[in-house]
């Protein structure tokens, strides 16, 4: 480990720690839960080790301490990394508000919102002359420079790339994969999932996409979700290693529950995904149902994460109100379109079931979007720009839609326990008379809760508080466990990961790439693709 120590900026020297660049096949192949796993295994090492993410496109988004916001799955590194997170981590975050337009978040802050035409370029794209029009190549340097200033101030950078290396079409302008890894001179681990079949192919192919130049940077391979006896894939990988030139570095076990943070899909990430695990059995007598909406756009659905980790507790995605019949608490999550949010509501019948049961004194959740929504009215010229709609009209709440993004970390008491929590919004609520009692800047009434505040039902104290007084009005006898405590259990979480690269991947080849960079003579595998397309 002295090697990367000894490169790193940490000891006053200026000069530039190790990094190393994990890509993927496709999406969802793993680099998120890889480059955690680097990262703590470096942790444990006593390395400094920082993640980096130049391009992040997520609903699910984190505050830091300084107010900047960022890709979750990057606070979730930085947790791995026992490090603060900070925007320099995540400097573009894309949150989508529809399938052609995303908000951009430019180092923390939203700068506006941009077509895909306009961000990724193409005919009729802006003209270059404006920074955010541009595409993400006038971005690349802001992004060269928020990883220039991790490396200086750290042992070692891992970064993570987004999609496919081989988005050919989108080479022009890339700043994440292989456009990064050139400009900073990184070495590339692509990682692949085998669960999904095409391991090989998959691979060998997206090393032969790349250009000439790209694949100079592509070092070697990772093979994710394995499951069976190794052995068996030691011919493969002999013979991937024959058509590349490139070694596989780790053959990583398939396991239940290790995923972190999601960027997009519909996961509860903690105690494995409700649709992975079984529940643990319940401290007390009875079981608590817990059903989401799962609402379009739905953002930080992660909230939800910290009800999933307490033993008893079944959370699952609901869509059709015939599935609330059964459920204990619904929850209304975060969403990146209210007004839409109320529109499939209503179109699904699930605003009238969830109307009938705050009249049964049912117990009903809405987080940020979700609290918008039980509001009275919505004032949007901003989000939707649908103007007044009417909300579910189930809290003394009006919401008036601001230009300004609230970003905030918010630290207050309910239910006689201390919480903690984050604030993502635009839509400003104003209380009006009928509020029973203030809730986490928000309200109550009667059964029926509404929050700004992501990430409160991390609080343990609170979180149990809250689910007394669920299961009290569902009429349950569910008692929360007095030991779950869940900033422990994402702890365990991050350790099994740093577990699997321990334990399943060459560290000494990692360490290698980290601190000695891009290897050289590595071969060219045709065809390519022309220069001209990078």
């Amino acid at each position: 480990m002295s090697g990367i120590r000894g490169k790193g900026g940490t000891d006053g020297s200026g000069t530039r720690g190790g990094g190393l660049l994990v890509a993927g096949t496709t999406s969802d192949a793993g680099k998120s839960v890889v480059t955690a796993g680097i990262c703590r295994w470096l942790a444990r090492k006593g390395v400094s080790v920082a993640p980096f993410k130049a391009q992040n496109m997520s609903l699910n988004s984190f505050v830091t301490r300084e107010g900047a916001e960022i890709g979750r799955a990057q606070a979730m590194q930085a947790a791995a990394a026992r490090v603060e997170p900070s925007a320099l981590m995540n400097p573009v975050l894309l949150k989508p508000g529809s399938d052609r337009s995303s908000q951009v978040v430019l180092l923390g802050k939203p700068v506006g919102e941009l077509s895909a035409r306009g961000y990724f370029g193409g005919p009729g794209a802006p003209s270059p002359g404006e920074k955010l029009s541009a595409g993400r190549e006038a971005l690349l340097g802001t992004v060269t420079e928020c990883l220039e200033e991790l490396r200086r101030t750290h042992d070692a950078v891992i970064c993570e790339g987004a999609g496919s290396p081989a988005e050919i079409n989108l080479r022009r302008t890339d700043i994440v994969n292989m456009g990064l890894a050139r400009a900073a001179g990184l070495p590339v681990v692509v990682v692949g999932d085998i669960d999904r079949g095409g391991v090989f192919a998959s691979f060998f192919g997206t090393t032969a996409l790349l250009s000439a130049a790209d694949q100079r940077h592509v070092a070697a391979y990772v093979v994710n979700k394995f499951r069976g006896d190794v052995s068996l894939l030691e011919p493969g990988l002999e013979t991937l290693r024959d058509l590349t030139g490139r070694p596989t570095v780790g053959v990583l076990p398939f396991a239940h529950g290790l995923g972190i943070d999601e960027e997009d899909g519909l996961r509860v990430s903690l105690r494995g995904a409700v649709r992975e695990s079984v529940v643990a059995p319940p401290y007390g007598a009875d079981v608590l149902r817990i059903a989401v909406a799962a609402v379009p756009l739905m953002s930080n659905f992660t909230d939800v994460d910290a009800l999933a980790a307490e033993p008893g507790v079944i959370v699952r995605f609901v869509d059709r109100p015939e599935e609330l019949a059964d459920a204990d608490l619904v929850v209304l999550p975060g969403t990146r379109g209210t007004v839409r949010a109320l529109e499939w509501l209503r179109e699904r019948g699930l605003a009238d079931a969830i109307a009938r049961r705050a009249a049964e004194g049912r117990p009903v959740l809405g987080v940020c979007g979700g609290f918008q929504a039980l509001g009275e009215r919505i004032e949007d010229e901003v989000e939707s720009k649908a103007g007044t709609v009417a909300g579910l009209g189930l809290l003394p709440v009006r919401v008036r839609f601001a230009a300004e993004k609230t970003l905030a970390r918010p630290v207050g008491e309910a239910l006689g326990e201390r919480v903690e929590g984050y604030e993502i919004h635009h839509g400003v609520a104003e209380l009006l008379d009928g509020a029973e009692e203030p809730f986490l800047d928000g309200c109550r009434v009667g059964s029926v809760w509404g929050t700004h505040w992501h990430g409160s039902l991390e609080s343990d104290g609170f979180r149990r508080a809250f689910l007394r007084q669920v299961a009290a009005a569902a009429g349950r006898a569910f008692v929360p466990a007095p030991d779950t405590r869940f900033g422990e259990l994402r702890e365990e979480q991050l350790d099994r990961l740093g577990d699997l690269i321990e334990e399943h991947a060459d560290t000494g080849a990692l360490l290698r790439l980290i601190e000695e960079g891009v290897p050289a003579g590595l071969p060219f595998v045709p065809p390519g693709v022309p220069g001209a397309m990078t």
